[in-house]
């Protein structure tokens, strides 16, 4: 393991501080990066996302996806967890914790507007830092490929209806030009030069160490995009951090016991179907972690932009990577309990 994988939680949160200040500082030029958008997704954010994931896709072996269908546990793991079970916890610890524990902290307006922004992240799966997360913890790289694929299918058909039964809204307006472009950007274009590029790796006569030599070149540059995106992430929140810390506060308390709770179900489940490691831990780590662009372009189309709702799904990004580098430790830590 290198020095960048062994102090991955440093390096995060030094690029979160650096995010945070330069936001602060230099407030204009991140308006106008944050300006920089199709549909709601923001083309700088996914071009560093897209380096990032990139030499992840050029490790799948097309030839042994046929494989996953010998260990369908792993997938019909994840599909529980995120749209069976997910939805719902996230909701009930809305619930419990605005009309409830933090009912008088907040206005009943600003409460509801909370719940319905954590409803939209858990019904959003993540789609492309689960690539981060399933390498961190050397998970396998087809599989977690047709995971997230089968999400995204299922997400077409499933987002609105649980979204809207939820938000108990019937004519919920999802941003179907967001989801399409945001899985175009972040898993199509970079699957696609990962098999364009293995294919000409294979053709060189050397594909294993073809395909190595070009992966630790990469290397640097997969790890400079993560930290990238996480400054630029922290970059655009910089004012509602530092404005609203209390209110962030009491929504970041549901969000990190949702994240870890939903963890240790998945977690739990895992071993008890006697997963290999490779497989349970990005089946877990999938369920835990949320495809925020869309939650946040989703709250914003439906309650405005200074909405609470938009709001919760931020404080869903602030969260979200400090939580899910913990949950890779302990997956890592924790390794032995599975078979290899």
């Amino acid at each position: 393991m290198g020095i960048f994988e062994r102090y991955l939680s440093v390096w995060v949160a030094a690029s979160i501080a650096v995010g945070v200040g330069l936001g602060l500082i230099f407030p204009p030029l991140f308006e106008l990066i944050a300006s920089i958008t199709v549909a709601n997704v923001n083309l700088v954010v996914a071009l560093f996302i897209w380096v990032m994931i990139y030499p992840m896709m050029v490790q799948i072996d097309f030839s042994t996806i046929k494989e996953v269908g010998k260990n369908p546990q792993g997938l019909l793991l994840t599909i529980i967890i995120n749209w069976l079970i997910k939805p719902f916890s996230m909701a009930a610890l809305g619930w419990l914790f605005f009309e409830g524990i933090f009912a008088s902290y907040v206005s009943p307006e600003s409460a509801q507007e909370y719940i319905a922004g954590m409803i939209l992240l858990g019904v959003a799966p993540c789609t492309a830092m689960v690539f981060v997360w399933s390498q961190l913890t050397k998970g396998d790289a087809n599989y977690t490929l047709i995971q997230v694929s089968v999400n995204d299918v299922i997400m077409i058909f499933a987002f609105a209806p649980i979204a809207g039964l939820l938000l108990g809204v019937s004519d919920i307006h999802v941003p179907w030009n967001t989801l399409f472009i945001s899985v175009v950007l972040y898993v199509l274009l970079p699957l696609m030069a990962g098999i364009v590029t293995r294919k000409k790796l294979n053709n060189s006569g050397k594909q294993d160490d073809a395909i190595n030599t070009l992966l630790a070149k990469l290397k640097p540059f997969s790890v400079i995009g993560l930290l990238a995106t996480v400054a630029l992430l922290f970059g655009f929140q910089a004012n509602t951090i530092i404005s609203q810390p209390f209110n962030i506060v009491l929504i970041a308390i549901p969000l990190i016991l949702q994240t870890y709770g939903i963890f240790c179900i998945a977690y739990f489940a895992a071993l008890k179907l006697k997963l290999k490691h490779n497989i349970a831990a990005p089946a877990c780590l999938i369920g835990t972690s949320n495809f925020f662009e869309l939650a946040v372009a989703v709250a914003i189309s439906l309650f405005g932009l200074h909405s609470g709702a938009a709001l919760a799904t931020v404080v869903g990004v602030l969260v979200e990577v400090p939580v899910m580098l913990s949950l890779v430790a302990i997956v890592n830590k924790t390794k032995h309990w599975f078979n290899s």
